[in-house]
């Protein structure tokens, strides 16, 4: 099963206002879609949560390998003309948003490349839709919005002004973030960081099961 559409990747020129970047609706293949959100992890809390703390199926794993593989990688290296051989990658994935989620950001100077998946099966909101921005100053000043939904795909190199956010939004929101990053340091402090957020989330669930009789499911395991 082909999951992603790479010949439309290929073939959609790379957008240079303001910054860089690429939105592709569809990206991911409607069949390989369904699929995925059948194997989707469960994650119960908003936040960025590392693979090693999750629980997901064969598609949703199938998935994982095709962002990590050759194929991949060689499309955004001819797209963003930078060789990505030697870089390290990262992978957190999201499954709810909430009220602190969409302040408009750039990412850190460690990620190269910023590559976004929203793999809901569809989106009626007008909040949790990435707007690609050209300004911190004002969520308004859209050069682009994404759909949140249907496999489509968010891309962009990262600068100090790849300004990005959405409106709020609060309930399911599954993404998956892929990124390159600049070097093994910064691979091992990003995995750190996520996996310690995830490990405090886990830890607050359980704490709270404890006092409210109604079960809450844990994130990993």
């Amino acid at each position: 099963m082909q999951i992603f559409d790479l010949e439309t990747f290929q073939a959609t020129p790379l957008n240079r206002d303001p910054y860089e970047h690429l939105v592709i609706p569809g990206f991911v293949k409607a069949e390989a879609l369904e699929r995925i959100n059948a194997d989707y992890p469960k994650i119960e809390h908003a936040g960025s949560f590392p693979l090693d703390h999750l629980e997901f199926g064969p598609a949703f794993k199938a998935m994982i390998d095709a962002l990590e593989g050759e194929e991949f990688r060689k499309a955004f290296e001819d797209k963003f003309e930078l060789d990505l051989s030697k870089r390290p990658t990262t992978i957190t994935v999201r499954g709810r948003s909430d009220t602190h989620d969409g302040k408009i950001h750039h990412d850190s100077a460690s990620k190269i490349i910023t590559v976004l998946l929203y793999v809901n099966p569809a989106w009626d909101d007008s909040g949790g839709r990435l707007r690609v921005l050209r300004s911190r100053d004002s969520i308004e000043d859209v050069a682009a919005e994404a759909p949140a939904a249907g496999g489509a795909l968010v891309a962009f190199l990262r600068s100090d002004h790849s300004w990005h956010g959405h409106l709020p939004f609060v309930g399911e929101r599954r993404v998956i973030q892929f990124n390159w990053v600049t070097d093994n340091d910064s691979q091992r402090f990003a995995i750190f960081r996520h996996r310690v957020s995830a490990s405090v989330k886990q830890m607050l669930s359980f704490g709270k099961s404890s006092k409210d009789p109604r079960p809450i499911a844990p994130e990993r395991m």
